[in-house]
This record gives C-alpha cells, structure tokens and sequence, in this order.
C-alpha cells in the first residue's frame, strides 16, 4: 500500500464544534469568575445588612416599651409631620419620589424618598398632615390615613434583593465555570458529538435551581435556611440532569459515548 492509500485510509476525526473551541471556553471561563466574584463581594456585605433588617422585624412600638430601647431608638416612633413638598427626579429609567416634611417643635424640615408611587406619595399636597414612623432616627415609613408607603431606606427589602442577586450569581457562574471545563474536555479528537439535551437540561436546571434560590430568599427569614434550601434544591436538579444525560438514546441500549452533563 503506497503512503498516499495509507493517508487515505486513516481514519479523520470529526472536528471540534465551534463552540467548544478555545474562545468560547475562555468566555464561558472568565464570566463565570466575574459572577462568582460579584457574589463573593455581595456575601460580604450581607451580613450587616440582614443582622440591621433581623432588628428592623423585631422592633416594637416606642409607645411600648421604656428605659434604653427607647432612648436609643431600637423601637418604632410614630409622630406627625406637614407636608411641604413633593418631588418626583428623573433616575435611569425611572423616577426617584420626595417628599419634604415639616415635623413642626422647633425641629428643621428634612427630605423622605419613598419607594414607588403609590398609595400615599401621589396623593400628597403641600399642607397635608401625615405620620411618620422611624427607627434609630431614620425615616422608615410614611402613613397618610390608611395608607403607608415605606421609605427607600427601610430595612429589609434591600438586603433581602441582594441575597436573590448573590445567589443567582453564584449558582449561573458556577455553572458557566463548569461548562468552560466541560467544553475545554470536549476539544479533543474522536469526542462524540455534543446532544441538544446536554445543553438545554442542564441549563433548565440552573433555572430552576435560581427560581428555587430567589423564592427561598423572598420568603424565608433565616438566613442558614435559605442557604440549606438553596444547596438541596441545586443538588437535586443537577442530580436529575446528570442521570438524565446519562440514559441511554432512544434505539440504543448502551450508554457508552452519550457523554455527561456540562
């Protein structure tokens, strides 16, 4: 056999895709560590935050309660203010809302940015009578009758959108982080053909696994449970993908070469 029938009966190994070559693991490497690293700093200033909003649910009204708690401002104070001036200041794609207050006792008028409009900012007028409660010498909500609309600066819905933002970030980068590895194994020659399945369900279970992160943390108030419901809920779905991956295609009985989840 001359060496052009040997070249020509070699067998050729089919080439990489293109999104397994080295540009595409390289993103998928470096936005996965911009996340993780985001989150990292997120984690980092959480703890203040939820140990100021932990206080926030505990306090109780000042009317309640005597000695230092209520010296020191660790109670809620309500007490009656006028209205000045509203403002409404255009913010990115949104507005931030003023309300300007005159609490009256020899006391200066000072500024309240509450969240949203509605149901007690547009409604204000200049001379309108309202309440104000505060905490630790911070406004933290303003009531017109009925109606209560909580300041910007209240404590607790901030940090809690933090904690959702950290998570997602840590479990999408942690992902992206996981498919450059997997998509870097994959550049080899002679490795099969990658299967729609071993993209879309391991991306639906990083879906999933943030829709169940974000829900923990809207709705449950200790932090080690929100972080217990999140690793479970991780675990599970990535446990289902990978032995979904692993069954063996539709006509065959081998699982060999079907490959695993990135």
């Amino acid at each position: 056999m001359t060496r052009d029938r040997a070249s020509s009966a070699a067998p050729s190994w089919p080439t990489p895709p293109a999104s397994a070559g080295p540009r595409g693991v390289v993103v998928a490497a470096v936005v996965g560590s911009v996340m993780l690293l985001a989150a990292a700093v997120l984690f980092a200033l959480l703890p203040g935050q939820l140990s100021e909003a932990h206080d926030f649910r505990a306090a109780r009204p000042c009317a309640e309660l005597e000695g230092s708690v209520a010296e020191n401002g660790d109670c809620l104070a309500e007490w009656p203010a006028t209205v000045l001036v509203t403002e409404a200041r255009r913010q990115g794609k949104g507005h931030a809302r003023w309300v300007t207050l005159d609490p009256g006792r020899d006391s200066e008028p000072f500024r309240v940015r509450l969240r949203g409009e509605r149901p007690v900012w547009s409604t204000l007028a200049p001379g309108d009578r309202v309440t104000v409660s505060s905490w630790r010498g911070e406004p933290v909500q303003v009531m017109a009758g009925d109606a209560r609309q909580d300041a910007i600066d209240r404590p607790g819905p901030g940090a809690i959108v933090r904690l959702a933002v950290a998570l997602a970030l840590l479990i999408v980068g942690g992902a992206f982080v996981r498919s450059a590895f997997w998509w870097n194994g994959r550049r080899a020659p002679g490795t099969p053909a990658v299967r729609t399945a071993q993209v879309t369900v391991p991306m639906a279970a990083t879906a999933s696994a943030v829709g169940i992160a974000v829900t923990a943390a809207f709705t449950v108030e200790s932090l080690p449970l929100v972080l217990l419901a999140t690793a479970a809920g991780c675990a599970a779905l990535w446990t289902a993908s990978a032995w979904w991956l692993r069954r063996p295609p539709r006509g065959t009985g081998s699982t060999r070469g079907t490959g695993s989840a990135p």
